[in-house]
């Protein structure tokens, strides 16, 4: 007799542990792929077109307003229908096809930023048009967020899945170091109406990148029945394990304090440094250079644990706070690389974590919910960062930015600590690093 199939809480793909050390050949391995390969190639030219619309937006609304609690308040509409529709996302991205659902998102996001473009390119342009258009693209972004961290299951194959999470976030952050600075060339020479157009060109090009995948190559998941309660069934699944419960409060305190660093570099650029629109995309630029090394950090990472994703947020925060710090833009500078790094090692870590500790048959609504919280928490930070640069001082809104979030971390590790009886140990002679967290002798 065959017996009952286990809980679905307890039914879960192993978390992936490299026991060696990776070659370097091996660094971008899910690469060899071909679906991914090309899926990555389109990413990649999506995203640096992405990163030159963030950055002119957010730039276009300061001009427009001179308020960079504005341009906060762009953040948060953006971002403001994944908190709350969020987790009806993921349902979505569980029931239906998630290549035919990304078509459908980058033909609207093509659609949008086309507007954008044209508004800015006839001088039209004003601030609540950017408002508009900025909802709009977060209700697409619902549907989008979740249906592309599952896809990349569908194209891998859990084999790689880890390795193209970390690829993804290279590519990323990569278009993170090139979009802004071509942002910053745009603004200053032709305006931001440019950055726009070219972001509708690139999701014209990843449309065309989805209709040219090889369907009989995808590992395709069925699609979940739909039942009642299926929501309520991913967020009791989430919060019965620790592996997802722990990396979503984490990613809480950094998406609402954290992650509305541009709205802070805005600040700076224009009230502290006096550096204009080219110092803009400079500044974020020097975030992203920090964060791509952290993403080919993260590719070549062993063990993925939950001590890493807390010490990452950790290091996050304390870098912010050394960022408001520092009195030179040289320094100021070094210390956002720095910044970079750590908040990348941070979201691959958690990312990582979630995605492997989740059935696949779930995942997208688990996806959804922790998406919800990493932007969601953006819509209410975004203003609250940016009252603080205005009203205050940008020294005080960043200090605030990443102070949060290091006690958070600090009072999550002293928590995990006491719950696994770990202690820290240094070992001077040790080579692989002075400081270890270890079980706690008996």
């Amino acid at each position: 007799m065959t017996p009952p199939p286990p809980p679905l809480a307890t039914v879960t793909q192993p978390v992936a542990v490299v026991s060696e050390r990776l070659p370097w050949r091996h660094t971008f391995i899910s690469l060899r792929v071909p679906n991914f390969r090309l899926f990555a190639t389109g990413h990649f030219i999506a995203v640096i077109a992405i990163w030159m619309q963030r950055i002119a937006q957010d730039w276009l609304v300061l001009q427009l307003s001179g308020s960079v609690t504005a341009v906060g308040f762009t953040v948060a509409l953006q971002f403001l229908p994944s908190l709350i529709l969020g987790p009806w996302g993921g349902m979505v991205a569980d029931r239906f096809a998630k290549r035919r659902i990304l078509i459908m998102c980058q033909s609207a996001a093509a659609i949008l930023a086309a507007a954008l473009a044209a508004l800015a390119l006839t001088g039209r342009i004003e601030v609540w048009h950017v408002y508009v258009i900025a909802l709009v693209l977060g209700l697409v972004t619902v549907l989008d967020q979740p249906a592309r961290q599952v896809f990349v299951h569908e194209l891998v194959g859990p084999r790689y899945l880890r390795n193209a999470i970390s690829v993804n976030s290279t590519t990323f952050q990569l278009g993170g170091l090139i979009g802004p600075a071509i942002a910053g060339v745009l603004l200053t020479a032709v305006g931001a109406g440019w950055a726009f157009a070219a972001n509708a060109a690139a999701c014209c090009s990843t449309v065309a990148m989805l209709l040219l995948l090889r369907r009989d190559e995808l590992f395709v998941s069925a699609p979940a029945p739909k039942s009642k309660g299926m929501l309520r069934e991913g967020l009791r699944y989430a919060l019965s394990k620790p592996t997802i419960y722990w990396p979503w409060l984490m990613v809480g305190f950094i998406s609402v304090f954290a992650m509305s660093l541009p709205v802070l570099l805005a600040a700076f650029a224009d009230r502290v440094y006096g550096i204009g629109a080219g110092g803009y995309g400079m500044l974020n630029a020097l975030v992203a250079l920090g964060a791509l090394t952290g993403a080919v950090a993260s590719t070549r990472r062993r063990q993925l644990r939950l001590r890493s994703v807390v010490l990452a947020a950790g290091m996050y925060g304390l870098m912010l706070c050394l960022s408001a710090a520092v009195p030179t833009l040289p320094l100021f500078g070094a210390a956002l690389v720095l910044s970079g790094f750590w908040c990348l090692m941070f979201l691959t870590a958690s990312n990582q974590l979630v995605q492997t500790s989740s059935n696949m048959s779930i995942r997208g609504r688990v996806m959804s919910l922790y998406i919800m919280v990493l932007i969601g928490g953006q819509a209410l930070g975004g203003p609250m960062i940016g009252f603080i640069a205005e009203h205050f001082d940008p020294h005080a809104g960043l200090l605030v930015a990443g102070g949060v979030p290091a006690l958070a971390a600090a009072t999550v590790a002293v928590v995990l600590a006491r719950k696994g009886e770990l202690t820290l140990k240094v070992d001077l002679r040790n080579r692989r690093g002075p400081l270890r967290v270890v079980r706690r002798a008996s």
